[in-house]
């Protein structure tokens, strides 16, 4: 059988376990406690076991302030074990701002405001030689959308001309993931089809919820935190083709309004 270690079972290593157990699969995750099939991250004995018994493995963990702390606390047995595939869930982030321009997975990295994310995902790449880098930009999905911002009342529009970013549904990512495991290692971009502005992101979800348009605004007047606000910085263009090409991968969700309704249909 064959058997998926996830480190960090966060929304979308979540997902992922639950559609790999609906195929059959035993899935052990690894948390920060323990719970109802997932193991504590602190509790080394076992971690190491399941490292050792595992056919695939999976981390979802972002870097922190001090680093990677699953490369930290267990790069070298990762790098040790006999599993069959490895991955890393990373993030579009390592590109930095291109003013809206395109990247690849040739683009240069660490041109942002991420330098841990990018040295992570540069370590990870060079831990196994079969590892897979996934560069996830906004993940939406059933619960996290914008559907919920604006259901409610927290979601905001900002007059930014210009700005776009690229995003992709949940589902997609775990179509990709599982794609690759009997495709070639490497870095994949997992990102829809149109990049697009926030606003209309927003006014699509309005629209499905028969909501008005929350006001138009500067980034002054939104009075976002520092962490909304330094998505604001980053302006860019995911590309997607090495998926498709070399995974056979295609989004189901091309576009944000085939995911928002897809959003929809499933939280109602």
């Amino acid at each position: 059988m064959p058997h998926m270690l996830i480190l960090g079972l966060g929304y979308t290593a979540a997902r992922l376990a639950g559609r790999l157990r609906a195929q059959g699969w035993q899935v052990t995750g690894v948390r920060r406690t323990a719970g109802p099939e997932a193991l504590a991250f602190a509790d080394e004995a076992a971690v190491h076991a399941a490292i050792a018994g595992t056919t695939h493995i999976l981390s979802s963990v972002p870097p922190d302030g001090e680093g990677d702390p699953v490369l930290a606390r267990y790069g070298a047995a990762i790098a040790a074990a006999p599993a069959l595939w490895a991955g890393y869930l990373s993030s579009t982030g390592v590109y930095g701002d291109t003013g809206g321009a395109w990247v690849d997975e040739a683009s240069p990295m660490g041109q942002g405001r991420r330098t841990a994310r990018t040295e992570a995902d540069l370590a990870w790449g060079t831990l196994r030689p079969d590892m897979r880098r996934f560069r996830l930009p906004g993940i939406y999905g059933p619960g996290r959308s914008a559907l919920d911002r604006v259901g409610r009342g927290e979601a905001h529009r900002i007059d930014l001309p210009g700005q776009v970013f690229s995003r992709v549904h949940v589902d997609d990512i775990v179509a990709g993931v599982i794609a690759s495991f009997d495709r070639p290692p490497g870095v994949y971009n997992l990102a829809d089809d149109l990049p697009a502005p926030h606003n209309a992101v927003i006014e699509a979800a309005c629209a499905l919820l028969d909501k008005p348009l929350p006001p138009l605004l500067t980034l002054g007047e939104a009075n976002l935190s520092p962490m909304a606000r330094a998505f604001y910085a980053e302006n860019r263009r995911v590309a997607n083709g090495r998926a498709r090409r070399l995974l056979g991968w295609k989004p189901r969700y091309p576009t944000y309004c085939e995911g928002l309704t897809a959003c929809l249909a499933e939280e109602s």
